[in-house]
């Protein structure tokens, strides 16, 4: 049986954060990453961004929706009744964004919602995200549905895999898929190979980080090793967005592939 070897993005959200972002995206290359993923690269201009990928020979995945006006933080509006409109404005944003920069998906944030919120918070949700896929479907866009777990984000719209999976059933478009992030998944339910399998059909996209450091992915309760095997014998043909919060340098830090079998 061949070794596991999935292709690893860096994600620029957490790494190499003492550097602007098109340095980032220099450093990602020089490092020997193939693909980079951001968080919210709205202060940097598209062309920019696109320019710097192909400069460095990088391909750009995904991006997130802004967070929105009055969210308290990086939250997001997509499960948030009665800001309908404003959400769509921020898909706008971010499919325009991301075709002119080359990516391939952008991250629909749910926002946070009251528990009494959370029924009118869903049927938001779907009818937001159903407009957004229609939208970014002629783009080539992938929208990813990403739960949080309640230690990162307290009163984040959701914290489970199976509840983005109810979503995107209710949904619908094939172009709607799961964003699992086996650091997340780990610190709000656990069992990540099981629900690696389970919903494997869903995945559009994984991402990793050490639990429950969310540092590089060679510490901590996950054994990443079973992880890539495991997605190497599902035949996952994607990228593994190593979005963790490095110990101390990024750099200092790559020793991790070393430790866990794989190479950038």
């Amino acid at each position: 049986m061949r070794a596991p070897m999935p292709r690893f993005s860096a994600n620029l959200g957490f790494l190499w954060p003492d550097r602007p972002l098109i340095e980032r995206i220099k450093a990602a290359a020089g490092a020997g990453f193939k693909a980079v993923e951001l968080h919210f690269p709205y202060d940097v201009s598209a062309s920019a961004v696109k320019a710097s990928c192909a400069r460095n020979d990088v391909r750009l995945l995904g991006i997130n929706t802004a967070i929105g006006e009055g969210t308290n933080g990086h939250r997001g509006l997509g499960a948030v009744a009665g800001r309908e409109k404003e959400f769509q404005a921020l898909i706008d944003q971010s499919i325009a964004y991301a075709r002119e920069a080359g990516g391939t998906s952008v991250h629909a944030m749910a926002g946070l919602a009251a528990e009494e919120d959370r029924a009118a918070g869903a049927e938001a949700f779907v009818g937001n995200l159903k407009a957004a896929a229609r939208k970014a479907a002629p783009a080539g866009l992938t929208i990813l549905l990403e739960p949080l777990n309640a230690h990162d984000m307290p009163g984040y719209f959701y914290t489970r895999v199976e509840e983005a999976c109810e979503i995107i059933d209710r949904v619908g478009e094939p172009n709607v898929k799961l964003m699992f992030d086996a650091y997340h998944v780990a610190r709000a339910e656990g069992d990540v190979l099981t629900r690696l399998k389970l919903f494997y059909d869903r995945i559009g996209h994984v991402q990793i980080a050490g639990v429950p450091s969310r540092a590089e992915p060679d510490e901590g309760e996950i054994a990443y090793g079973a992880v890539f095997a495991a997605l190497d014998e599902l035949g996952y043909a994607g990228w593994v967005g190593c979005e963790y919060r490095p110990r101390a340098g990024t750099d200092e830090g790559l020793g991790w592939t070393k430790a866990l079998g794989v190479a950038l």
